[in-house]
């Protein structure tokens, strides 16, 4: 074998077989045009709410599992994930949450069936060898880059906490989110001595619905969008 050609063998996308069958997947998605239901629209956003009460009826780990296996196909900058969920559940765990919390928003939380604290991983990029091989130096953006990280991390989980409650409500959960909460006492409290940070709470479980009010105002495109 000459040396040009073990060159070429060598240089060979390796994931070029990979790259084809999603290349067809997503070809065969397109052709068949699909477009999300009414029934189905209304369960994700035109209908949804935001709840405040909840029933006593638990939500099981397979339920949490089903939830993040949707949640975490989701788009993100460089396939990054920095997304990270705790799920609050037990009294214990409750009882350490309560203070954190601001007085309004800690009976929510104790009668939700789970808290899930979403936070973001400030080293997200140590994964990113596995999660995004097309640059494998990619970690070289951030490793010594804090402000690239934080930045990073915090848009790319704020966007994943959005996914995060789309899949809730998509596996027949309701979903109340909070931000009414210490940050700083969250962090020290569940993530001390980690890279993790916390972002913003989602109550979980099958809501009360008797405890909600009328849906406030959304603001209308005209107000906010612009085409150039």
């Amino acid at each position: 074998m000459s040396t040009t050609a073990t060159a070429e063998n060598t240089s060979k996308d390796p994931f070029e077989a990979q790259h084809e069958e999603a290349r067809k997947a997503a070809q065969i998605l397109q052709d068949e045009q699909i477009a999300v239901d009414t029934a189905t629209l209304r369960l994700l956003l035109t209908e949804a709410r935001t709840h405040y009460g909840w029933q006593d009826k638990p939500v099981g780990e397979n339920t949490l599992r089903e939830l993040y296996e949707l949640a975490k196909m989701g788009p993100t900058s460089m396939n990054q994930q920095p997304m990270r969920v705790l799920f609050i559940q037990s009294a214990d765990a409750k009882d350490r949450l309560e203070p954190c919390l601001m007085p309004p928003n800690r009976p929510k939380m104790r009668t939700a069936p789970v808290t899930a604290i979403i936070a973001y991983d400030l080293n997200f990029w140590e994964e990113l060898p596995r999660l995004f091989p097309p640059n494998p130096d990619a970690q070289d953006n951030f490793r010594n880059n804090t402000t690239a990280a934080q930045v990073n991390a915090f848009r790319n989980g704020t966007l994943q906490g959005a996914y995060f409650m789309i899949a809730a409500r998509a596996v027949g959960l309701d979903v109340g989110a909070m931000s009414g909460f210490d940050n700083a006492k969250v962090d020290e409290e569940f993530f001390h001595g980690t890279s993790l940070k916390s972002n913003f709470l989602v109550n979980l479980g099958y809501a009360d619905t008797s405890k909600i009010f009328r849906r406030l105002d959304r603001l209308e495109y005209d107000e906010v969008c612009q085409t150039l």
